[in-house]
């Protein structure tokens, strides 16, 4: 497992140390913690986005001639996805139409839609009204999203705000990402059947290992004083 240390300001520090501590707690007080937490955010999934070094890498003997490759060229094409999970797969996902602007009131829309997919698919939270969120989207903290999840009795686990401590960030977009890098989509329909296909890949052990991956960046950002890490989860 490799983490990357990241520096947070002094604000962020004094938020992120009682809120690792918090649910560092909640889960050693309850087995479920982690089973009962949807979590969620988004990101751009883009037309083009360049091969790693090692996926551009080429096999050559000594006596032979290095391969010309074409210089690639950014296209404008992208989708914004937005994602939410749990410890055993994806619960619900849309990508937002291209003219759409992602505030409160969309928003609010995208939480009605994921608590009619947590009916669907997560029957054992729905019933026992006990599941927990945890969302990184910008548009969290708008009011109309705040009295949309407390006329739900919706219950958010913070940090909601924290770049890159969401397991979406660290674990589902990078290894979706990974797979679409050097691939080229010429529309948004082409960018949505191949995002979902490479999501279909993702089996129920590599969400456990996203939520185990989550608790240890809990124990490193305590640890660390505040600091957190960024990088590969490893599984």
């Amino acid at each position: 497992m490799r983490f990357l240390l990241r520096l947070l300001s002094d604000d962020q520090k004094a938020l992120c140390i009682p809120v690792c501590r918090d649910v560092k707690q909640k889960a050693r007080d309850d087995p479920n913690f982690t089973f009962n937490i949807i979590t969620g955010d988004e990101t751009w999934v883009y037309g083009y986005d360049p091969e790693t070094k090692q996926q551009s890498s080429q096999w050559k003997s000594p006596n032979s001639l290095r391969l010309k490759k074409t210089r690639q060229v950014c296209r404008n094409v992208k989708s914004l996805l937005i994602v939410f999970c749990d410890i055993q797969g994806i619960v619900h996902k849309e990508f937002v139409p291209p003219d759409q602007t992602v505030n409160g009131k969309f928003y609010c829309e995208v939480l009605k839609r994921l608590r009619e997919g947590s009916r669907h698919k997560c029957p054992d939270k729905w019933n026992k009204n006990n599941w927990l969120l945890h969302h990184d989207v910008p548009t969290h903290t708008s009011l109309a999203v705040q009295q949309f999840l407390s006329s739900k009795n919706i219950t958010v686990i913070p940090p909601p705000n924290l770049s890159d401590f969401a397991p979406c960030d660290f674990f589902l977009f990078p290894k979706m990402k990974l797979q679409l890098k050097g691939r080229r989509f010429d529309t948004t329909k082409e960018i949505h059947t191949e995002t979902q296909e490479v999501i279909d890949t993702l089996t129920f052990e590599y969400f456990q290992g996203c939520m185990k991956s989550w608790e240890t960046r809990w124990d490193c950002c305590i640890h660390a004083q505040g600091d957190y890490f960024e990088g590969d989860s490893g599984n």
